[in-house]
């Protein structure tokens, strides 16, 4: 009910009456609420022509024109593109450039991203002249990638026999390692082990590729995905371009030909669409909240304006037991601006009752 003199005025002051909290909130990722997108359910969605020499979408087989990721190939080299023997840059090559330039150092660019290490001692083995760049959606990521909450499972032939026989599960080091800073962000590895969790052979040092999850971004070294899922090798398929859901003879894997128009990007995708394979990851926002702390002290609001409090033409309580010490009851809060608008209205759960001989704290919380 409307309460007489209930414009109580607060101290908006950081500290005082009012305190902001910056929360981080995760949700699923995919459109739809879901938290993975199994083999069974990924397509490559449809793209003009001109895209596919750059780019291969990823959506779910319900909805295929409502990307959930992005996949490119790039090679230092142009490999994987048509540069018309060489007289023009081939579109993987700029598609490598574009990302070096973005995730880079500018003292780096040149030298490229460094990502395959030697062995068990960890170290760098120089520049990763191909690699698979998977971006996230905008609208599905918020402010950024969730760390140690993504697994990516890729499926495929271990160079030997065309069936499915070898799965690599992914994910980032953030639980085990410090990030370093780049121009795009935090930086982390991506490397063996599932839901943040790092595990499997060679976990402890060897590195697939980089996520930056400001950006909603993966680099994956081409070298380490071919070494670990290779396919069935040159020889088998030197003259054949991927095709999405590619006939299983020609077996699945990452170390095929390069050469001209074989639609590179594609094999990830389809190491993505075999048995077993599959995307999980959770977005992350920061969701900022004012907190106000509305406080009713002993002589607030005892009184309504309500025609049934009093009566008589004196307007006398109308409860004789109220003279002395009046109560009321308390069921809504209202936030009223400097010019006298409302912006934001809060309902108790209980009625609070409020008198002479009682104050209140009530706290009201905004998150935008």
């Amino acid at each position: 009910m409307p309460i007489a003199g209930a414009t109580i005025p607060l101290n908006t002051a950081e500290g005082e009456d009012k305190i902001t909290i910056t929360e981080k909130v995760t949700s699923p990722y995919f459109s739809g609420g879901a938290t993975e997108l199994l083999a069974a359910s990924i397509v490559s969605g449809t793209l003009s022509d001109t895209n596919e020499k750059y780019y291969y979408s990823i959506a779910h087989s319900s909805t295929p024109t409502t990307p959930e990721f992005h996949i490119a190939f790039g090679s230092t080299n142009g490999f994987g593109s048509d540069d018309d023997a060489n007289d023009i840059k081939g579109a993987t090559e700029a598609v490598y450039k574009q990302w070096a330039s973005l995730l880079l150092p500018a003292n780096e660019v040149t030298g490229g991203f460094q990502i395959s290490t030697n062995g068990s001692a960890g170290l760098v083995t120089g520049k990763d002249t191909e690699i698979y760049v998977l971006t996230s959606k905008r609208t599905n990521m918020k402010d950024r990638i969730n760390k140690k909450n993504f697994s990516i499972v890729l499926s495929g032939s271990n160079g030997v026999s065309a069936g499915v026989n070898i799965s690599l599960h992914l994910t980032d080091d953030s639980s085990a390692d410090n990030p370093t800073a780049t121009p795009a962000g935090d930086r982390y590895n991506i490397v063996s082990g599932s839901n943040g969790v790092v595990s499997g052979s060679g976990a402890s040092y060897k590195t697939y590729g980089h996520f930056y999850p400001d950006m909603g971004v993966l680099v994956f070294s081409g070298t380490e995905l071919s070494a670990s899922i290779p396919g069935p090798g040159l020889a088998a398929s030197s003259s054949i371009a991927a095709v999405f859901d590619s006939p299983k003879s020609l077996g699945l894997g990452f170390s095929e030909a390069v050469d001209e128009d074989k639609n590179t990007a594609l094999r990830f995708i389809n190491c993505l669409q075999a048995p077993g394979a599959k995307l999980k990851f959770r977005d992350e926002e920061d969701q900022v909240s004012a907190q106000y702390f509305c406080r009713i002290k002993s002589g607030h609001m005892n009184f309504s304006n309500n025609p049934t409090f009093v009566s008589g033409s004196l307007n006398e309580l109308r409860q004789t037991t109220m003279k002395g010490n009046p109560s009321t009851f308390i069921s809504q809060i209202q936030l009223i601006n400097s010019t006298g608008d409302i912006v934001a209205v809060g309902n108790l759960s209980t009625v609070l009752k409020k008198s002479y001989s009682s104050e209140a704290t009530v706290k009201v919380k905004l998150t935008y």
